[in-house]
């Protein structure tokens, strides 16, 4: 069986000696090396050339993130797993970004850790599941942001007429459905088209429809 070469970067001996001999035992895994800090990681895949590091986040000197996208940069098959004691999204964006494929907390079950090296030795990547949960909040607060955005020129009343328009009615059944004149519905369009820059109903419609506002949430400090 062809074992899963690791190298362990912590700057605590105690935790790299600790990784070692957990993953040491499984007869798929070789721990070939340690490293306290960013630059001694980085010389060790030089010349160690390991298919998978485990990566602390904080180190002194250079941070984990900082050795994970230089390792990434000079060695791209290379696998790198953040194994760190923070969740925040800030970091995990960074880890991310710098080419991490992994990002799993410290004080995940040495089952998962485990679980989690083969399947970014495998080409996939990993995420503790309290991470993802956060980024996943993250990624639907942008989503609400963009799309209060992209509306935020119109009024609660506008933003409900636009959403009828999207849905292909007529200014007579918009009027109907929202109880209010076909000559007050018709100045509603014509202000929509002004504030979006748009030419005509169908663009508008195009412009609600790409810009997802079935998704829009009410924000303050709109007209009526």
């Amino acid at each position: 069986m062809s074992k899963i070469t690791i190298l362990v970067v912590d700057d605590h001996q105690v935790v790299r000696l600790g990784l070692q001999t957990l993953l040491n035992i499984k007869p798929d895994f070789e721990v070939i090396g340690q490293a306290a800090t960013a630059e001694e990681a980085i010389a060790a895949v030089e010349r160690l050339r390991p298919q998978v590091v485990l990566m602390d986040l904080r180190l002194p000197g250079r941070s984990g993130v900082d050795a994970c996208r230089e390792i990434k940069t000079r060695w791209p098959d290379t696998r790198v797993i953040m194994l760190t004691s923070y969740a925040d999204d800030e970091l995990v964006l960074e880890a991310i970004n710098a080419g991490a494929e992994g990002y799993v907390l410290k004080r995940v079950q040495d089952r998962e850790l485990i679980e989690g090296i083969r399947a970014v030795a495998r080409g996939e990547a990993v995420l503790d599941p309290a991470v993802t949960s956060k980024l996943m909040d993250r990624v639907r607060r942008a989503e609400h942001e963009m799309v209060d955005h992209a509306f935020q020129g119109l009024s609660e009343r506008e933003i409900e007429v636009l959403a009828l328009v999207a849905q292909g009615k007529t200014n007579a059944e918009i009027a109907q459905t929202l109880n209010l004149s076909a000559k007050t519905v018709g100045n509603h369009v014509s202000a929509i088209l002004g504030e979006l820059c748009v030419a005509n109903r169908i663009e508008a419609a195009t412009y609600a429809v790409r810009h997802h506002i079935e998704r829009y949430q009410p924000g303050i400090n709109r007209g009526t």
